[in-house]
């Protein structure tokens, strides 16, 4: 394919302040500048680089504000890619959208400028400031002489966002002309000849040099190359065969997918023999871009790699967003080893993944950083290495932090600051390395057992009595995860896949161990404890049928005061008993009587289920009535005084001072309580139960308290009694006053 070089020098004149704006151009592409919203790529999508020479004024380089054509990624370059920048750099932008000049942005000096042998201009790292018209740079070398040649790059990466799909397409290039001079990133991209920015640079094919200020136009002829399908093709003697590895290859938005224009990649790509390391990088860029961007900052990334660096494509070999989606980088085939330009002296046999982004300050997404860890298991699972072991490697040039021939040991998955004197990945990403590598390489971690279903716990022990469900959880994501195991009695009985978090399981009777195993992708295995599991299908049994009784408390013509009793028992391990009726409550294992009422004259029935933790049952009911016997249903002898008042049962009361005056009431039930009404005055009475006295009671009381049960009997069978009471004629305080006898009939 035919292609040439154009440089177009316009001189810029803003605000007082003088430069050279080289526009540089590269037929052969489809040049378009696409406006409105981004949608998905239908073909390559052309970036564009416009440079301008920055005015030098000693140690300081500036350009006051300037409006441009639209642009999202900035930077700077100069001519030797070993010279230094000293000192800062900062730059902001004017949004296209809002018409706001954003906060100014400190580029970092460090760059990519030595960082592949490849390099042909030195550069900083590039930043996006989004859709931007308006640019203002300023640079202070402290005291230092700033490096020749020195140029703001702008990149306009072009409509289209990433066009996601199952398999590589290769799709047509669109050729519409282009109204100005632009440059496509290219492999073959040479820099113009240092000179004083007043002057024309020397043009590099056979084209006529323009005076200043001349404007070109290029057209773009329609290209015929057709994006890489991103797999390598059929192995040669330069490309080997791609193994298989041990870890799944994790879904990559390919070149093609994401816009790469392939006609500008004449070069072929490098190879190594494997993949040794995997470098981590962060790209420097904001974190403000939205994840509906990446594939434009993916697109303007490669430009200023070839164009401001001069290399022959893209340098990482993946970039990750913070969606955690992955792209494909440097062409070549993403399950080859592809040299890079990424680690200076440590690009081959190495891959290079960059997280868009910066990350001093603030650490990548959860997603993004298990992205990285996708890629790195397995690239470096295509050669069987571990991502959590170490490797030694020889420099293969001086690059300010080895020398060349030196041997330096690195983690499998490393910083870029580990090979490379440079801040990258940022402080918080480092410090997330060894997180990364543990997702890679494995074991999964917390790995736990959650409650089984269709089955309960008691203790240590899980109870069942028929199929059941196994549920546990883990922190490692599933993409790291091969396979689930259910283990009983040490012997697989089910397997669940990597998103599985349950499985069904149906025992034989009896007592077993039951474990959950996963095993990581790496190979690795993780176990949780043995758990005990009894399968039993025997029902709990009432040892003491549920029986009820009168208690002490306060009587009113609705709520009679009563005790349910019952013992439950079970030959595994009860769980609870239940009532049903009247009421609904659940008492746990060892309770065995609850404090309840009941309605007065009515016939109530009182359900009870006694549950183990298997899930087993047993129920057990009974009958009651509650009866009320008023004072005036007693045989009287003595004198007593008839009360009145609403706080009595049935508005009225017996009350009497006298001694041996006495009330006696004959009645069929199985329990009895006498209601009394109680006072500060109040004296002390006999109790007589069938003709035997059976206690004394004494109603003072601090509190005035009216229908109030002071007294109970109850009996294991139901029969015919008579209680009688008697007042003692307690001196100072002879008084007792009573509403009568409720019994259980």
């Amino acid at each position: 394919m035919s292609r040439r070089r154009v440089w177009v020098v316009v001189a810029v004149m803003t605000a007082g302040v003088s430069g050279v704006a080289v526009l540089q151009g590269l037929s052969g592409g489809s040049g378009r500048d696409d406006v409105g919203e981004d949608k998905p790529v239908t073909g390559p999508v052309r970036a564009q680089v416009r440079s301008v020479a920055l005015p030098v004024d000693g140690d300081r380089a500036e350009i006051s504000r300037r409006d441009t054509r639209p642009f999202s990624l900035v930077g700077l370059s100069w001519t030797k890619p070993t010279a230094d920048l000293p000192g800062s750099v900062e730059v902001r932008a004017r949004s296209t959208g809002s018409g706001d000049w954003g906060s100014w942005k400190s580029l970092d000096v460090g760059g990519h400028g030595a960082a592949a042998e490849e390099s042909r201009r030195g550069a900083t790292e590039p930043a996006w400031v989004g859709s931007s018209d308006g640019v203002q740079v300023r640079v202070d070398g402290r005291g230092s002489v700033l490096p020749a040649g020195l140029r703001l790059e702008m990149v306009d990466p072009g409509k289209g966002t990433a066009a996601v799909s199952p398999d590589p397409v290769a799709y047509a290039v669109d050729a519409e002309p282009s109204d100005e001079v632009t440059a496509t990133a290219s492999d073959e991209v040479s820099t113009p000849p240092e000179q004083d920015e007043s002057t024309s640079p020397t043009p590099v094919d056979d084209s006529a040099s323009p005076s200043p200020g001349e404007s070109v136009s290029s057209s773009a002829p329609a290209a015929t190359d057709t994006p890489s399908a991103s797999v390598s093709a059929s192995p040669t003697a330069t490309v080997p065969p791609a193994p298989a590895s041990t870890a799944p290859r994790p879904v990559i938005v390919t070149r093609a997918q994401w816009g790469a224009d392939e006609s500008l990649n004449d070069e072929a790509p490098g190879y190594g023999t494997e993949v040794k390391v995997v470098f981590v990088h962060h790209t420097v860029d904001a974190n403000t871009y939205t994840c509906a961007d990446s594939a434009a900052l993916v697109r303007a990334i490669r430009a200023y790699h070839m164009e401001s660096n001069g290399w022959k494509d893209i340098g990482y070999n993946f970039l990750v967003d913070k969606c955690g989606t992955i792209f494909e980088g440097r062409k070549g085939g993403v399950d080859q080893p592809v040299i890079g330009a990424h680690n200076p002296g440590f690009n081959t046999n190495s891959a290079g993944i960059a997280v868009l982004g910066e990350y001093s300050s603030i650490d990548a997404s959860a997603a993004a950083k298990a992205s990285v860890a996708q890629i790195a298991a397995w690239k470096l699972g295509q050669y069987k290495y571990d991502p959590t072991g170490q490797v030694d490697l020889t420099a293969g040039m001086d690059n300010g932090k080895f020398k060349l021939g030196q041997t330096a040991s690195f983690y499998r998955i490393s910083g870029h600051r580990d090979g490379y004197s440079t801040e990258c990945p940022g402080n918080k990403l480092y410090a997330s390395i060894p997180e990364i590598r543990a997702l890679a390489g494995g074991p999964v971690t917390g790995l736990i057992l959650k409650p089984f279903t269709g089955a309960g716990l008691s203790g240590t022990t899980e109870y069942t009595k028929g199929p059941l469900t196994v549920n546990w959880t883990t922190s490692t994501p599933s993409a790291f995860i091969r396979r689930f195991d259910v283990l009983v009695d040490g012997k697989v009985a089910t397997t669940g896949g990597p998103t599985a978090t349950s499985a069904p399981l149906t025992l034989t009777r009896g007592s077993h161990t039951l474990a959950v195993r996963v095993t990581h992708i790496s190979g690795k295995t993780t176990m949780t404890p043995d758990t005990t599991v009894v399968a039993e299908t025997t029902p709990p049994t009432f040892s003491t049928k549920p029986s009820l009784s009168l208690r002490t408390g306060t009587v009113d013509t609705t709520a009679v005061p009563v005790t349910l009793t019952w013992k439950a028992a079970d030959n595994g391990a009860l769980k609870e008993v239940r009532l049903t009726k009247p009421s609904a409550h659940t008492y746990g294992p060892t309770v065995t009587s609850a404090a309840l009422t009941a309605n007065s004259g009515t016939a109530g029935t009182w359900s009870t289920t006694a549950y183990d933790f298997a899930g087993n049952s047993a129920s057990a009911s009974l009958t009651a009535t509650p009866a009320i016997l008023q004072e005036t249903a007693a045989t009287r002898t003595g004198t007593w005084t008839t009360k009145t008042s609403s706080s009595y049962l049935g508005g009225k009361s017996y009350s009497s001072t006298a001694k041996n005056a006495a009330l006696t009431w004959t009645f069929t039930g199985r329990s009895v309580a006498w209601v009394v009404s109680r006072a500060v005055g109040s004296g002390q009475a006999d109790i007589y139960v069938d003709g035997v006295k059976t206690t004394t009671v004494d109603l003072k009381s601090t509190a005035t308290a009216y229908r109030a049960v002071q007294w109970t009997k109850t009996w294991s069978a139901s029969g015919t009694h008579t209680v009688k009471i008697v007042v003692v004629g307690t001196s100072g305080r002879p008084t007792v006053t009573t509403d009568g006898l409720v019994y259980l009939g």
